[in-house]
C-alpha cells in the first residue's frame, strides 16, 4: 500500500508536463510537414507564382519597361522565399488546427462553442485581408506610383524588393483583417465592454490612421486604404460582440 504521506517521486510529477511536451512536438512536425510538402509541390510553379503576385505592378509598367534584378542571387531567392511564405498561409488552416487540438482539452464546452467560430472565421478573415490587398489596394497604389514620377524616370522596381513590399502589405492586411476576432475576443473575456469601446471610438479612428501610417508605405492612399477597412472592421467586431454578449447568459444557463 502506497502511504500518502510518503512525497511523490519527480518521474510521477513531470509526467504530464513531459507528455504535453511531446503532443506539443508532435502537433509541430505536423504543421511542419505540411508547410514542407506544400513548399515541395508549389516550388516547380515559383517563378509562375512570382508573375501572379508581380501582375498587378507589371500590368501597370511604361511600355518598354520591366521588372529587374539588381542582386545576382535575386532570381532564385525572390521566387524561393515567396513560395515559402506562400506554402505558410496556405498550411495555417493546419497549423491552427494544430494549436486548437493542443489547448482544446483545456477549454470549457461554452468556451469550445465559441472558439470553433472564430478559428474558422479568424483563417477566412486573414485570407480576406489578403485579397483585399491584391485586388483593391496594389492597382491603386501602384497605379499612382507609377504615374507621379518625373518623365525621364524610367520604373523599373527590383524583384527582391518588390517581394518584401507586397508581402509586408500582405501581412500587414491580413493581420487587420483580424480585428473584429480581437475586439470580440477582449469583450467576451470581460476585458473591457461594448460601451467602453463605443465611448472609444474617436481614439480607436486615430490609432486606425496611425497604425495605417506606420505599418504602409509613406503615402496617403495606402495609409487610407488600410486605416479605413480597420475602423469598419472595429465596428464589425463590436456588432458580433453585441450579439455574443445577448445569446452569452442562455450559454450559461446551458452550461450549469
Amino acid at each position: 500500500m502506497i502511504d500518502p504521506n510518503q512525497p511523490h517521486s519527480a518521474d510521477d510529477q513531470e509526467q504530464p508536463i513531459v507528455s504535453h511536451l511531446v503532443e506539443l512536438r508532435s502537433r509541430l512536425m505536423r504543421a511542419l510537414l505540411a508547410v514542407l510538402i506544400l513548399f515541395l509541390c508549389l516550388f516547380y510553379f515559383a517563378n509562375n507564382l512570382y508573375e501572379i503576385v508581380s501582375a498587378p505592378l507589371t500590368a501597370l509598367l511604361p511600355a518598354g519597361t520591366s521588372m529587374i534584378a539588381t542582386d545576382v542571387t535575386s532570381p532564385f531567392f525572390a521566387p524561393f522565399k515567396l513560395t515559402l511564405v506562400l506554402s505558410i498561409f496556405l498550411a495555417m488552416p493546419l497549423i491552427l488546427h494544430q494549436i486548437w487540438g493542443f489547448i482544446s482539452p483545456g477549454l470549457y464546452k461554452h468556451e469550445k462553442r465559441l472558439a470553433v467560430p472564430l478559428l474558422a472565421s479568424s483563417i477566412v478573415l486573414f485570407y480576406s485581408g489578403i485579397a483585399f490587398a491584391y485586388f483593391v489596394v496594389f492597382p491603386l497604389i501602384f497605379g499612382f506610383f507609377t504615374s507621379v514620377g518625373p518623365e525621364n524616370v524610367a520604373v523599373m522596381t527590383d524583384i527582391s524588393s518588390y517581394l518584401n513590399f507586397v508581402l509586408k502589405i500582405f501581412f500587414a492586411f491580413g493581420v487587420v483583417f483580424e480585428i473584429p476576432i480581437a475586439t470580440l475576443l477582449l469583450v467576451w473575456s470581460g476585458i473591457t465592454d461594448v460601451k467602453s469601446l463605443r465611448e472609444k471610438r474617436a481614439y480607436v479612428i486615430v490609432g486606425c490612421f496611425v497604425l495605417g501610417m506606420l505599418l504602409t508605405p509613406p503615402d496617403v492612399i495606402s495609409q487610407t486604404l488600410l486605416a479605413v477597412p480597420m475602423w469598419l472592421l472595429f465596428e464589425l467586431g463590436i456588432l458580433l460582440a453585441v450579439i455574443v454578449k445577448r445569446k452569452a447568459p442562455a450559454d450559461d444557463e446551458e452550461a450549469e
